[in-house]
């Protein structure tokens, strides 16, 4: 029996959240489907527009149970809409799911429906909401949160990483890959991920330094010396070292280790890793060393954000 979707939209949303309809009708088109039936609606039906232009057509707000119900986001925080937050409200409670992408989590909060638990939503936006619903749990640097029957997203492309989780709890792990091979996606993030990321946030300008870096991050284990990734930067280590740090505004080993941070609390948040194996595992050379760097990084040691990680899992169960 098809599950169906109810995806709530409202003027001036985030045309880019319309790519978790792509991820359900995909999983319609593999073996086995169709798999969801999907709706798009908002209050008074007809085309809505985007902040984009592009407008979208809809249907009215009508019989509010649906098995999940959706709620588009907004490139900012969106004022309370009575009618809209009722029916969110109305239909929540009829259906067996809710979930919201980037700003959309101020619709689930103005409904009263995160009230105690965690949520996450567009970093940018994300210490806004906690300061308007301080009864809500915001984390602001998660890709998604499920916490029992809520689930949340953070903005942009990390709608698609919600719906292939929705996908994977309703049908299975197997399906969800399929969706997002067929679809495309490089790499399916989990809900703990980071939103940030490290390769991002070095900005390379060329891509011979893109080059050493993406190597650097597929070798974390390796000693990667500067001439290592000259080699693979195909540059002379003097050439490369000047470009390197006019590029990233780094040195080579500050920004490897950066990487090494990030792998390593991606794998601890993630995963039940003794500190050793994960300080292994990314290339540092000791505990001790990944300590001293996540505190650099963090502001508190890899203990801490294990104990973090486990509390919240807790939580959500």
């Amino acid at each position: 029996m098809k599950k169906t979707i109810g995806l709530l939209l409202f003027p001036d949303f985030q045309i880019i959240d319309m790519a978790v309809v792509a991820v359900f009708e995909t999983a319609n088109s593999l073996p086995g489907g169709p798999y969801y039936e999907l709706t798009v609606l908002s209050e008074l039906g007809g085309p809505v527009r985007s902040s984009s232009g592009v407008a979208v057509l809809t249907e009215r707000f009508g019989a509010p149970a649906f098995d999940t119900i959706m709620v588009a986001g907004s490139s900012e925080a969106t004022p309370p809409m009575p009618p809209f937050t009722a029916f969110l409200r109305e239909a929540s409670q009829a259906s067996r799911r809710t979930a919201s992408i980037c700003a959309g989590a101020f619709q689930l909060a103005e409904a009263g429906l995160i009230d105690g638990r965690r949520v996450t939503t567009h970093w940018a936006m994300a210490r806004e909401l906690q300061r308007l619903y301080p009864k809500a749990r915001v984390e602001e640097d998660r890709i998604y949160i499920e916490d029992e029957r809520i689930w949340s997203s953070a903005g942009m492309t990390a709608c698609i990483d919600l719906s292939l989780a929705l996908v994977e709890a309703d049908y299975g792990v197997e399906l969800a890959r399929a969706v997002a091979r067929k679809m495309v996606v490089y790499h399916r993030r989990t809900g703990g991920q980071s939103q940030f990321s490290a390769l991002l946030e070095l900005e390379p300008k060329s891509d011979r330094i893109q080059n050493a870096l993406s190597y650097a991050k597929r070798n974390l284990r390796k000693a990667l010396s500067v001439d290592e990734l000259a080699d693979a930067a195909t540059l002379s280590r003097r050439q490369f070292t000047r470009a390197f740090r006019l590029e990233t505004g780094q040195s080579p080993a500050k920004a490897v280790e950066t990487l090494r941070v990030e792998a390593a609390r991606t794998m601890i948040e993630e995963g039940n890793h003794a500190i050793d194996v994960v300080a292994r595992e990314v290339g540092f050379d000791d505990p001790e060393r990944m300590r001293r760097a996540f505190i650099r990084a963090y502001g508190m040691p890899p203990q801490a954000i294990k104990r973090a990680a486990r509390a919240g899992a807790e939580s959500a169960t």
